[in-house]
């Protein structure tokens, strides 16, 4: 006997009390804690309450068989995994065959050897105390990949972030910008999530990713001229149309970032933002010129927060809105410049809007 056995716990059902006594008598010699019971109905429910670590189960049986039995067991989730040996007095190659289909792991016949009875089920004790092993051991592998992939993302993450700031750094005027706009995206997709027609959209990673990938959607402002990007006045025509050039600038350095992990999802959304948040409703934004919900959802929740943040700071050749005026501009974008979802979805949250703006430093009144 050792403390394997005294802490290992084996049910026995059969309907016949002698048998049950006798296989009781003779597993308890062995040192094994035993659960002995005479019916189907009273092993599922005792299985329910405490799991065995392995089950003895007579097959002939009234009210519900053993086969039955094994069959209810393997549909639950929490006790699928125990082994089932099953015992009968049947020598039919068609009741082995079966016992195995319906998720047995062994077979023992009556009468009883009990040399061959404690061999296999110190053997299935065995295989299961490994199985256990080898998951525990496999969860750990699990969570050290985990731990790895998330070092390795935070790290991908600073990098492009802190280049994202570094196109923010040029431009002096935009302080918080960054930190303001991807909040206010996650107020936003927060709000969407409650609405029926965005159920299957936005769930709780979603909008963690909208959040973490909303600072690269001005990342090609790197590849703007400095006469361009800080020009204090109106810039010409011409000049608007290089400024319109960041969005493709972003969205390309995004993508060759994004050759090497093409499922990334971060990246995935960064790339859309980047490209499609300056894209209208109506379809005369740029620079696809695309329209109505073929622009990205994520570029179309940017387009609301970038617009508000912008209308809020004091400009070289601009005055700041106030709360009130930026979200009546806002509103009256609804099916042009917006989408009629993202300008309700506003509409429900301005007052966060408002108290993020004032906390997160805007200088704006």
């Amino acid at each position: 006997m050792n403390e394997t056995q005294e802490s290992t716990t084996i049910m026995v059902v059969d309907d016949t009390p002698a048998n049950l006594r006798l296989l009781q008598d003779a597993l308890q010699a062995k040192g094994y804690q035993v659960l002995a019971l005479p019916s189907g109905t009273m092993a599922l429910s005792a299985a329910a309450k405490r799991q065995p670590d392995l089950i003895l189960l007579d097959i002939n049986m009234p009210e519900m068989n053993g086969f039955e039995v094994c069959e209810r067991l393997k549909a639950d989730e929490a006790l699928k995994e125990i082994p089932v040996l099953f015992i009968s007095a049947l020598s039919e190659v068609t009741d082995k065959v079966k016992a195995f289909s319906v998720g047995g792991v062994d077979y023992v016949s009556k009468p009883f050897q009990f040399e061959e009875v404690y061999a296999r089920v110190e053997t299935h004790l065995r295989l299961r105390r490994l199985q256990l092993e080898l998951e525990k051991h496999n969860l750990h592998l699990e969570e050290l990949v985990k731990e790895k992939v998330r070092e390795i993302s935070d790290s991908q993450l600073a990098t492009i972030v802190a280049l994202a700031k570094l196109a923010e750094a040029r431009d002096d005027e935009t302080g918080q910008h960054i930190e303001r706009t991807q909040t206010f995206c996650r107020v936003l997709a927060k709000r969407l999530r409650d609405n029926p027609s965005y159920a299957g959209s936005i769930d709780d990673t979603w909008i963690e990713t909208i959040y973490h990938a909303s600072p690269l959607h001005d990342i090609g402002k790197v590849g703007i001229p400095d006469n361009i990007l800080l020009k204090p006045g109106k810039l010409t025509s011409e000049e608007f149309e290089i400024m319109k050039t960041h969005t493709l600038i972003g969205a390309k350095t995004l993508q060759t970032a994004r050759t090497n992990y093409p499922r990334n999802v971060f990246l995935n959304m960064g790339v859309a933002i980047a490209r499609s948040h300056h894209e209208k409703w109506n379809g005369s934004g740029y620079p696809d010129g695309l329209s109505g919900e073929n622009i990205p959802l994520s570029a179309r929740i940017m387009a609301v927060a970038d617009v508000y943040d912008a209308l809020r700071s004091k400009r070289p050749y601009k005055d700041a809105f106030t709360h009130e005026e930026s979200c009546s501009i806002i509103r009256g974008g609804s099916g042009q410049h917006f989408d009629p979802a993202m300008i309700d979805a506003f509409i429900a949250v301005e007052a966060e809007f408002a108290e993020i703006r004032v906390r997160m430093d805007g200088g704006a009144t």
